[in-house]
């Protein structure tokens, strides 16, 4: 990466932020960006922005959701074992055999999510998460409870490794990656005069409800917002592209294209992306989004909205995967977007006819 801050990228993904308890990592990030930002503001859901030029008119929010998938603690057995429940969209066959980190409410606990051995019937056929629990050497209900209790979420006990210094994987690329990418607008930008206020949003609880890119963009009531978010990666085996397209790692950002999507916003990337020789992938979001893009767009009178996506393999999993190059191209897309930028800009799809 230019400026290679991949120290900071490791430190985030490092860091845990189950969705709904993402206050480690926002401080972590708040305080990476005040060297940078003109303002930082928080709200009451525990969105993070970090804001250039706020006294411009034209306002262009950025957001990056900073929660990643986990655990929730449902049920504490009779015999210490930890019955579990998902928040966010936890694929139970990726659990077996995992080690977990326990954000117990009195201490953290490492644990084990058990597997029934292979020499005993393995696990047969289909099955939820609710058939599986965690072990944490607790040999009774009342040892568990010393440090932990109904509601307290527990993530995949999983370091990112950096490999061949070309990709990085592990858990919680989404959307740490994202919070990462908006971070970094800001950063580049902090000592440039540019023509709009800038508003890189880290968002909560997008993995849930997306509850925090609304609280953020009702609050600050943006021009335009473009969600900068993980999209499905198809370059490895067993994945159907005539089903689910055709998007490679180290081929550039994913723009979105459907309903949702403001056009102009669109084309105004793509000039972008063409000023920087950047290359620029496609998916279809014909309906919504699944992002934080959906949320932003019907706060207030309405926002128009974009999305630039990077492409991930093995999403949900603990071992996603991305690429540093696709990265890079996200960060100066997005701050090519906003040098280009003289804030008179239509956004009215009618213009373009």
């Amino acid at each position: 990466m230019k400026e290679r801050n991949t120290d900071f990228l490791l430190e985030l993904l490092n860091t845990a932020s189950p969705s709904s308890y993402e206050m480690v990592i926002q401080r972590k990030w708040m305080e990476a960006m005040e060297p940078y930002a003109d303002e930082i503001r928080t709200d009451h859901a525990g969105n993070v922005i970090a804001v250039k030029n706020p006294e411009a008119d034209v306002k262009v929010m950025l957001a990056g959701h900073c929660d990643e998938i986990a655990l929730v603690v449902n049920r504490i057995g009779e015999d210490g074992y930890i019955y579990i429940d998902k928040m966010g969209g936890v694929n139970p066959k990726a659990a077996v055999g995992m080690k977990v980190e326990i954000l117990g409410s009195f201490g953290t606990l490492n644990g084990v999510i058990g597997v029934n051995a292979q020499h005993h019937g393995g696990l047969k056929g289909d099955f939820e998460l609710d058939d599986l629990f965690i072990d944490c050497g607790a040999k009774s209900k009342e040892e568990a409870e010393r440090y932990i209790r109904i509601g307290d979420l527990a993530v995949y006990k999983r370091k990112p490794e950096v490999m061949m210094d070309r990709y990085v994987s592990g858990r919680g690329l989404d959307n740490r990656t994202g919070q990462f990418i908006v971070g970094e607008v800001i950063r580049r930008l902090a000592d440039e005069d540019v023509n709009v206020g800038v508003y890189a949003a880290s968002t909560v609880n997008e993995e849930t409800n997306m509850g925090g890119a609304y609280f953020a963009a009702a609050g600050i009531e943006p021009t335009m917002a473009i969600a900068c978010d993980v999209t499905f990666a198809t370059d490895y085996p067993g994945v159907d592209k005539k089903k689910n397209g055709d998007i490679k790692l180290e081929a550039g950002p994913v723009l979105a294209k459907g309903a949702p999507i403001n056009r102009n916003m669109n084309v105004m990337l793509e000039q972008a992306a063409k000023e920087r020789s950047i290359p620029v992938q496609y998916e279809l979001t014909s309906r919504a989004t699944g992002t934080d893009a959906d949320r932003m767009r019907l706060t207030g009178k309405g926002v128009p909205v974009s999305l630039v996506s990077l492409p991930l393999r093995y999403m949900h999993s603990p071992v996603e995967t991305a690429s540093f190059e696709d990265i890079e191209q996200c960060i100066e897309l997005l701050v090519t977007f906003i040098r280009n930028m003289d804030g008179t800009e239509s956004l009215n799809p009618l213009d373009l006819v």
